[in-house]
This record gives C-alpha cells, sequence and structure tokens, in this order.
C-alpha cells in the first residue's frame, strides 16, 4: 500500500465503490465517476418494489417531488443553498437555456452576456445560439484563467448577464466566486456558474456568496451514472424569471390540465417535463457518502491527491507541460499535462486498463475522485503515462 493511502482518513470509502479487475488505474472521475457498489441494488429495489409494487401510484407517493427533494438535499449537501432553490431535471444543457434565457429576457434594455473563450464548448453554443435569437451581443473573455480583473475589463451599463465555470473543465483553474459575483453585480449584472466540474469535490456556499443562478451536471463526482440528470439553483429573489420551456409540471396546478400557462410558485417553475426518478438514484448514494465523509475532508484529499500527481509528473514526465495551477487554491480536483505524444498514447493505456481523459489537442486528464481515487492508483497512472512516452 502506498503509505499516503495508509495515512488517509478517507482511504475506507474506497471500498464502497465497484472495482472492475480490467481498471488498473481509473483517473477519469471528472468525467464519470465509478458507481457505488451498492448502486446496482437500489436500482433492482426500485424496479421490483415501487416501480412494479406501486406502479402508477408512486407518482402520488413522493415521485412527484422527487427533483426538488433530492435538489434540497444537494443544496445543503455540496452546494451551499438554502431549501426550495435548487432542483434536479433536465440535462445541463437544457438547464442552461432556460436559466440563461430567463436571465436576460429580464434584464431590459441590456444588450450583452459575458463568457470566455475557454469555457466548455456547451456553454458557449447555449450563448451563442440565445443571443442569434434574442438580438444580443457576447463578450469575449480571452483565453486563460479568468479572474475577476479579467471580468471586471469586459462587463459594463449594457451587460445583462456573466456566465462562467466554477472550474474551468481544460486546465482545472478554480475560478474566485465571490470575488467574480461582486464585479458582475456591481456592473448591475446577473451572474450564472456552470458547476459541473467542481460540485461534490470543492465547498461552495452559492447562498453566502450572492450567486444569481448555477447549472451543473451529477456524473461526475456526484456519481449518478451515464446521462444522469442535472441540476439547477435558482436564489430565492429571482424566482418570478420567467423560464421559455414551459412545460406542464411547471404549471401552477399540472393535473388540472387547463387553458393557458401558469407558472408554479418557487423552483419548480423552472421545472418543464416528467421529473426523472430513476435517474436521480445513483446521486443520492453519492450525497449521503458526501455528507458522511463532509466536503471539507473530501477538498483536503482533493488537494492532496493533485498535489502528488503534480509532483509525479514533475519527476516522471518532465517532457509534459502542466496546463493546471500549481496553487493548490487555485485548483479543482484534476490535473491537465500535454504533451503532443498524448493523443496517439491514451488508447494503449486504456487497453492496459490505465483510464486517464484526453482533451485536444494534447491534454491528458487526471480527474481525482476523493473518495473512490487511491494515491496508488495515480502513482501507477502516472508511471504508466511515463513508460508508455
Amino acid at each position: 500500500m502506498n503509505p499516503l493511502d495508509a495515512a488517509d482518513p478517507l482511504s475506507s470509502y474506497r471500498d464502497l465503490f465497484v472495482q472492475f479487475p480490467d481498471v488498473t488505474a481509473y483517473l477519469d472521475g471528472n468525467s464519470l465517476g465509478r458507481p457505488l457498489a451498492s448502486t446496482g441494488e437500489r436500482l433492482s429495489t426500485f424496479a421490483t418494489e415501487q416501480w412494479g409494487g406501486r406502479l402508477i401510484r408512486g407518482w402520488d407517493e413522493g415521485w412527484m417531488e422527487q427533483g426538488q427533494l433530492v435538489g434540497d438535499q444537494l443544496g445543503r449537501v455540496c452546494l451551499g443553498a438554502s431549501s426550495g432553490q435548487t432542483t434536479i431535471g433536465d440535462s445541463t444543457t437544457v438547464l442552461l437555456y432556460k436559466l440563461v434565457r430567463a436571465a436576460v429576457d429580464s434584464q431590459k434594455g441590456r444588450t450583452e452576456i459575458v463568457i470566455d473563450r475557454d469555457n466548455f464548448p456547451t456553454d458557449r453554443y447555449v450563448l451563442e445560439g440565445i443571443a442569434a435569437e434574442r438580438g444580443l451581443t457576447l463578450r469575449w473573455i480571452a483565453a486563460g484563467d479568468v479572474t475577476a480583473e479579467r471580468v471586471a475589463d469586459v462587463v459594463g451599463p449594457n451587460t445583462a448577464l456573466v456566465v462562467l465555470s466554477h472550474v474551468a473543465y481544460r486546465s482545472g483553474y478554480l475560478a474566485d466566486v465571490p470575488a467574480i459575483t461582486a464585479v458582475a453585480h456591481d456592473a448591475g449584472a446577473l451572474i450564472l456558474w456552470d458547476l459541473c466540474h467542481s460540485v461534490g469535490v470543492v465547498p461552495t456556499e452559492l447562498d453566502a456568496w450572492g450567486v444569481d443562478l448555477a447549472v451543473g451536471c451529477t456524473y461526475k463526482y456526484l456519481n449518478g451514472g451515464p446521462g444522469s440528470p442535472a441540476f439547477a439553483y435558482v436564489r430565492e429573489g429571482l424566482h418570478d424569471l420567467v423560464q421559455p420551456i414551459k412545460g406542464w409540471l411547471g404549471s401552477n396546478r399540472p393535473f388540472e390540465m387547463g387553458q393557458g400557462y401558469e407558472p408554479a410558485d418557487g423552483i419548480r417553475r423552472f421545472l418543464s417535463g416528467t421529473p426523472p426518478v430513476i435517474g436521480t438514484l445513483a446521486m443520492q448514494g453519492m450525497i449521503d457518502l458526501i455528507e458522511q465523509a463532509g466536503i471539507g475532508a473530501i477538498r483536503t484529499k482533493s488537494v492532496a491527491l493533485t498535489e502528488f500527481t503534480i509532483s509525479l509528473v514533475d519527476e516522471l514526465v518532465p517532457d509534459a507541460t502542466l496546463a493546471s495551477p500549481r496553487d493548490a487554491d487555485r485548483r479543482g480536483s484534476h490535473v491537465t499535462i500535454d504533451h503532443p505524444a498524448f493523443a496517439a498514447l491514451v488508447p494503449v493505456l486504456w487497453e492496459r486498463g490505465i483510464i486517464p481523459d484526453f482533451r485536444r489537442p494534447s491534454g491528458i486528464r487526471l480527474g481525482l475522485s476523493p473518495l473512490s481515487t487511491s494515491f496508488a492508483e495515480v502513482e501507477l497512472g502516472v508511471r504508466a503515462i511515463a513508460e508508455a512516452l
């Protein structure tokens, strides 16, 4: 055993996840988290007892409120959000569209949206589409780390909304959410944070930081499984926003099937269609586990894992370029290294059961999920990269 694993107070949690013998080092938890060993039983029990036993009666016995109930738990455990502000449903893309459209439509007379060139493609594409639909202008922050100073340079009296990522998907750069949020508000703009690469692994205080809107996926550090539904946070003071996809579930009295749409009160007005009940099952187990371990302890191990990774890369892969911040306070839970040979290298590693991620043009991302990733796995993975090079 690696001595760092022996000293790790969270090491026992790794045994709670599915371990497959062909996978010797899983270093892609920032793309798709491992399933909990209990997930199979949870899904099976639901299929036989809840779905199979209660059938349609389940909607009246709790399924209809599932998105808000799990959203409240997620808000309390991971987001620093009081109840009634977070819900589960739709994909990240759809939630981005709904919240961005609602936000910019509420900012009458303001004609610009701010986003950075290094943001995830979905975020950029959705905003390009909305700008075209609404006759708005995108103000781009040039590629690079997004700081409060750089945001201040582009916001102004015409800024309706700022859209940024808490942790950059490629570099792992961790943005200063409170400082940047304050800059946006000083300009009179709303701000939306993409939490896909931070939720469940970086302590977050949306209420205390004054964040307006947030979205994030649940299949990375929340281990909800492939395609599990995303979440949306809308601070209480913005619950009168008008979202553009007016489905029946977001209406005030959905089962009256009445003529004309009247939005529900509170966070439910941001829903559209049927709650993804099965899609929330796996993440519930992981949220429970995060609460048990404590988000502070998870962050401590995350920093230790990424520090260990960088030290190994410095020693064993000196020809690679570190694309992530060396400052742990400005780094999420993945490390990206660049080398021109990595595009050809990753398939070879996968064949050996060493599974990192690749991001063009030349980056290997080492995604470290603190409750399921061991220090021994990290060392095995970095040594394999060095040997393959």
